[in-house]
């Protein structure tokens, strides 16, 4: 057989520290397993690599290959090692550096394909060719938006859903919609997502909530508001409003002499929580003037318009413009 150069092999120098050795092997066996590397050279390389290492490794074997080469070993290193292919390789790797090179691919893939490879190592620490069980996977959520009414967002309710997995089947499924919710919350409906593997837990649904405006409603946390338009007359005179709530309806007196943009607040009337905090209602007045008047109105607004008091008259950019 002919002499093999482990310093070669490993891509390390013949003073190489065990630190840098032990480097170079994890990467290679990263790269070369035949769990992993499905090229047909792959075990070959794989136990030369584990041969390397094995010898180097060892103060009294690199001594002796310093001194003789690897023909003082017989070609082998290991009995029994490295030359195994994929089903026994696994027990060539310590625990150290399989966890190290491996932890992460291992509990993400649950095992290699066949059973035998990542399998192999479960055996390290008992009998060297025991199997390990595949670690219980949780499945992934799955995310979905949900629309629903301004009026299902305020007083909460269930929505009735018809969800896709990734399995490539559809589930009905009842969402609870808590009382308050608002646009752009997320609602999880757990164990309803993608299946879990080796027993592991089923994901959840993640729904993104999309709340529909409402024709005269909006809200500012739990604060209902309604725009509500009312006459010159009731603005000068006053009047008394019955205005709609979420449930029934509130009166509000508007008083004598309210511009646009009053603010007529009901407390405790707007959105109530499935905590049990309620806001408040409230109704925000705005002034229209007709847009067409009889020549008898026309005149009589003339004539009182004559008598009211200027309400710009203390304004002090009055002056400026008088002044010109």
């Amino acid at each position: 057989m002919s002499k093999k150069d482990y310093y070669e092999i490993l891509g390390v120098s013949r003073d190489a520290k065990s630190e840098e050795l032990r480097k170079a092997h994890r990467k290679l066996v990263r790269k070369l397993h035949p769990d992993v590397n499905k090229e047909p050279d792959a075990a070959e390389r794989f136990s030369e690599v584990q041969e390397a290492y094995d010898v180097l490794s060892d103060d009294e074997k690199r001594a002796q290959y310093d001194q003789y080469g690897s023909t003082g070993f017989g070609g082998s290193a290991r009995p029994g090692g490295g030359g195994q292919g994929p089903s026994g390789a696994w027990s060539d790797v310590d625990p150290e550096t399989f966890e190290s090179v491996f932890g992460d691919f291992f509990r993400t893939q649950g095992g290699a394909s066949g059973g035998a490879g990542f399998g192999g190592f479960g055996g390290h620490g008992s009998s060297g060719r025991g199997h390990a069980q595949p670690r219980p996977r949780r499945g992934s959520d799955l995310e979905h938006q949900l629309s629903i009414t301004f009026l299902v967002a305020a007083r909460g309710g269930t929505e009735s859903i018809r969800v896709s997995t990734q399995e490539g089947t559809s589930e009905q499924i009842e969402v609870r919609i808590p009382a308050g919710i608002k646009n752009g919350a997320t609602l999880r409906v757990r164990g309803k997502g993608s299946s879990g593997r080796h027993g592991g837990a089923s994901g959840d649904i993640l729904f993104k909530i999309r709340v529909q405006p409402h024709p005269w409603f909006r809200r500012d946390g739990l604060d209902l508001i309604m725009d509500v338009p009312i006459t010159i007359s009731e603005a000068a005179l006053g009047v008394t409003l019955q205005l709609p709530l979420l449930t029934g309806s509130v009166s509000l007196r508007v008083p004598p002499g309210t511009g646009s943009g009053k603010k007529l607040r009901a407390s405790g009337k707007g959105i109530t929580d499935q905590g049990g905090a309620s806001g408040d209602f409230l109704a925000v007045l705005s002034v229209v003037a007709p847009s067409q008047l009889s020549e008898d109105d026309a005149r009589h607004l003339e004539e009182l318009g004559s008598r009211l008091p200027d309400p710009r008259a203390d304004l002090p950019w009055t002056d400026m413009i008088g002044s010109d």
